[in-house]
């Protein structure tokens, strides 16, 4: 396959150079290699659960956790939801569910009772691992609040009116405890605890175990993940073992990951971030997962960085933002980082600078991709210029094929024009679990996946993202780009963090809004934004409305809800009639 853009016709078309093979394996036996070759490293710290495993060890846990399974009736194909934070269960049943087969179910942990409903339902869940809650919120509760069956119903003979797939709920235990804490917090009733698990695993014959193995192939349906929200409903991309062992691969090898990095995950593992980005590359290359919290927190990510040295650090922007902006960080010696990821989120170019610079972060690659994608398509490389790195978002990884289309006429365009970005490969999905025509809606016949996402190819394969399809502010005739002006913004002294919207306005058809959060001590106003912005860009990019708020909506993922900000503005302003609103 060509390696480097086709010059013949200067089309937007590029593919990886296939540098490495492909690994046909399944992700089970991804951690039998891995476990053989460095048995004594350092695979998983749990930092808040007080966990370590040697690789020897997590992979004796993980057969554990997979024989348990096995005791229970689970069959190939069978759908497993996990509704956890970050914890040992989660990186445990990640790896014991691929080992039998079965398909896991990432659940958000930010679901409430009607988003949980949907998942389960829609992805015909028969088995569900809980925690006990997440902040605010009672999983046990909520769980009983759709499947009140649940509080009467045996431990396997589950029979729910709303969720006629569910038969088994397995307790994972208290957020943030250990799995042998976990039972002595108590197992709700009809549930199964996690240790008991473990021990009806030791109970089944290794043999049983390698005969399911033998019956695997890697291209088989192993993970569905629900798309992070930011619009409309979830739909359950359905991904497989060759999809995320390869693409945990050659992130891995983008980042020049060995056996002797150590990788602090701060995002969250029901993510494609933390699952594939983190946890897979980790794995395949003998690294060492450093867990320093069950959710985000960055004093918390900081400490674990100093105190387990690690080389590694993966983040979306606001994190990144978080962790440069606390109190603690004057006094933490980062010096042991290297490299990571910045990803989930378009990358500021001040904030990247200051990471290089005062994070040590020397050879942080930046990478974008979408869940449907496994998930990255692009990512840089520890060896790009500076520059690169805060402009683009990388070239093509090996093997994956991109390519920018007309939105309306489906034509590649020439280099260095601005369209859809398109790509094929080993990486797209399988689809759309239960859903052929979303799935139809996405990937063409010919096998290119939509991405939804506007962009820009230069003649050497570089990729920029200038923003969503249904992002881009129109503005009385004039096609204005949110990214270019939050770039902007975020030289302006005073502003923290920025993100860019339009709101609809009767005359212009949409005006720019800008939401801010302004540095700590800042008294920075609207007014001296606007004056900020005068001269330095276009009137028309100005923007009209200022809003400042301590912190945007986010998914648990850290990606920014634009369409959400959208809903709040329209009320907030009153615009309901421009937006084509009815009000009462």
């Amino acid at each position: 396959m060509p390696s480097a853009t086709r010059n013949a016709k200067k089309l937007s078309y590029s593919c990886g150079a296939a540098t490495v093979p492909l690994l046909g394996k399944c992700l089970g036996e991804v951690l039998d290699d891995t476990a053989a070759a460095y048995p004594e490293n350092d695979a998983l710290v749990v930092r808040h659960q007080q966990l370590r495993y040697r690789y020897a060890e997590l992979h004796t846990e993980v057969e554990r956790a997979a024989r348990g399974l096995l005791a229970l009736g689970i069959q190939r194909g069978d759908r497993i939801g996990l509704w956890a934070t970050n914890c040992a269960q989660w990186v445990i049943t990640q790896f014991a569910t691929a080992k039998i087969g079965a398909i896991l179910v990432n659940i958000n942990p930010s679901n409430r009772a009607f988003e949980l409903e949907y998942a389960l339902g829609r992805s015909e869940c028969q088995t569900l691992l809980l925690i006990q809650g997440f902040r605010d919120a009672d999983y046990v509760q909520i769980l009983r609040e759709i499947c009140p069956e649940a509080e009467r119903a045996p431990f396997g003979e589950l029979h729910a009116e709303k969720l006629p797939d569910l038969r088994r709920l397995i307790f994972l235990g208290a957020n943030g405890c250990g799995p042998g804490v976990a039972q002595a917090d108590g197992v709700p009733q009809g549930m199964l605890g996690w240790n008991e698990l473990l021990e009806m695993g030791d109970k089944v014959p290794l043999a049983q175990l390698r005969e399911r193995e033998a019956t695997l192939n890697f291209d088989d349906a192993i993970n569905i993940q629900y798309t992070s929200g930011t619009t409309g409903l979830p739909k359950g991309a359905t991904l497989s073992h060759h999809n995320v062992v390869n693409n945990g691969m050659l992130i891995a090898n983008a980042m020049r990951f060995t056996h002797r990095d150590r990788l602090c995950i701060p995002v969250p593992f029901y993510h494609c971030f933390g699952m594939v980005l983190a946890n897979l590359a980790c794995v395949v290359t003998g690294a060492t997962m450093v867990i320093p919290a069950a959710y985000f927190d960055a004093e918390a990510t900081l400490r674990a960085v100093v105190e387990e040295r690690c080389t590694a650090l993966h983040g979306v922007p606001t994190m990144f933002i978080a962790e440069l902006e606390h109190p603690a960080f004057a006094s933490c010696d980062l010096s042991t980082l290297r490299t990571g990821i910045m990803a989930g989120s378009p990358c500021p170019i001040e904030i990247m600078k200051r990471v290089v610079n005062q994070m040590h972060c020397r050879e942080l690659t930046i990478a974008y991709g979408l869940t449907e994608a496994s998930p990255v398509i692009t990512q840089t490389t520890t060896d790009d210029p500076i520059n690169l790195r805060v402009t683009t978002v990388g070239k093509a990884l090996p093997h994956t094929e991109v390519k920018i289309v007309d939105p309306q006429t489906g034509a590649t365009l020439p280099l260095g024009e601005q369209g859809e970005l398109y790509t094929r490969g080993y990486h797209v999905m399988k689809g759309y679990y239960n859903d052929v025509d979303a799935t139809r809606g996405v990937i063409d016949a010919d096998g290119w996946l939509h991405t939804g996402d506007l962009s820009v190819l230069d003649e050497n394969g570089y990729c920029k993202i200038t923003g969503r399809a249904k992002d881009v502010i129109l503005r009385g005739g004039e096609n204005i780009s949110p990214r270019e002006i939050e770039e902007f913004l975020f030289t302006c002294p005073g502003i923290s963090d920025v993100e860019v919207i339009g709101v609809p306005d009767r005359k212009y058809g949409e005006q720019v809004a800008a939401w801010i959060v302004r540095e700590k001590g800042s008294e920075l106003t609207a007014e001296q934004v606007r004056q900020f912005c005068e001269g330095k860009i276009a009137r028309f990019k100005i923007p009209h409305y200022v809003k400042f708020v301590e912190e945007f909506p986010i998914t648990i993922s850290g990606k920014v809800q634009k369409f959400r900000m959208r809903e709040i503005a329209v009320k907030e302003l009153g615009l309901e009639s421009e937006a084509g609103i009815e009000t009462a």
